[in-house]
């Protein structure tokens, strides 16, 4: 289904399973109304992403690889590098760094790959630059070095994300060719880390692996007003439960983040099994990356000898 609002673009996909929503923002109306900068944003949707389905596993890998080719655009990227940011100690931030664990890297053996092979692997190098916190340096500082000094054609940033909807959490892969500003969703704001900011190409792909303690409850708060609603008779209480149900989402999450003072800040949740489903998100993300990447690589070679 195709459909056009002045200045956005926004086009989506049925599989099974999966959905698959595409939105342009093409001009600065269009960045006016959705709040973002011009670029492509699509987003990858299934609650079987984060389940032990195979055939979940490699559709969302074909979907996802489809995906990175339309931002690659068929442009001439030789030189690529993939940045996994996150605290690898920190399992539901650790999207990134696993990531780049699984990657093909190919910087450091181009010259010495057999000659039919060479043009159908790309330049590739990889770093999972570390947080703040642990390295006592900015992300940008790191990988706007990297960038001067390796003069990557394109960067793609792979990063764990905050959600503002709990049906989202592990089961939505998003990608943009307009940068990624890290720590945004914990209210931690860095440098963005665009074209502009660090002088190529950038493509970004996230995840929400996280929710904050207001969203959580927010999302609760309406499933709990629509049952009481629906249980009441037309008195005080009902048109009490009406008028909160009323507020907007962002009034409510206002609200309750008031409430939540000065904890709301530090309260993430995360899934209990979030071990296994990044393990699971990093396998399809990277080996997406991969098939994307390298044209000799297929969806088939992923069960034969890449990681799993």
């Amino acid at each position: 289904m195709n459909k056009e609002i002045k200045g956005i673009k926004i086009f989506t996909e049925d599989f099974k399973n999966i959905h698959v929503t595409t939105v342009k923002i093409i001009n600065d109306n269009g960045e006016k109304k959705i709040g973002k900068p011009k670029g492509t944003y699509i987003t990858i949707e299934s609650p079987m992403l984060n389940k032990n389905s195979v055939e979940c596993r490699r559709q969302a890998i074909k979907i996802l690889a489809d995906s990175i080719k339309k931002l690659l655009a068929d442009k001439k990227f030789d030189n690529i590098l993939i940045v996994g940011l996150g605290n690898w100690n920190i399992t539901a931030d650790a999207l990134g760094p696993k990531v780049i664990s699984k990657v093909l890297v190919t910087r450091h053996m181009k010259n010495f790959v057999a000659n039919e092979l060479k043009n159908t692997l790309r330049t590739v190098s990889a770093v999972s630059p570390g947080v703040l916190g642990i390295t006592g340096i900015e992300t940008f500082e790191i990988v706007k070095g990297i960038c001067e000094r390796t003069k990557p054609d394109l960067t793609i940033i792979v990063d764990s994300l905050a959600a503002r909807n709990s049906s989202r959490i592990n089961s939505t892969i998003q990608l943009a060719d307009t940068g990624i500003t890290p720590g945004a969703g914990m209210g931690n704001k860095r440098v963005t880390l665009d074209k502009e900011s660090l002088g190529c190409e950038v493509i970004s792909i996230g995840v929400p692996t996280v929710i904050d303690a207001a969203t959580l409850i927010n999302d609760t708060m309406d499933k709990i007003l629509n049952v009481m609603i629906e249980a009441c008779e037309k008195n005080f209480e009902h048109d009490f439960m009406l008028n909160l149900s009323n507020l907007s989402s962002d009034e409510k999450y206002n609200l309750i983040t008031e409430i939540l003072n000065p904890y709301e800040e530090n309260m993430f949740v995360t899934p209990k099994e979030v071990d296994e489903v990044i393990e699971r998100l990093s396998n399809i993300i990277a080996n997406a990356i991969n098939i994307s990447l390298h044209k000799s690589i297929t969806l088939d070679d992923i069960d034969n000898f890449l990681c799993k």
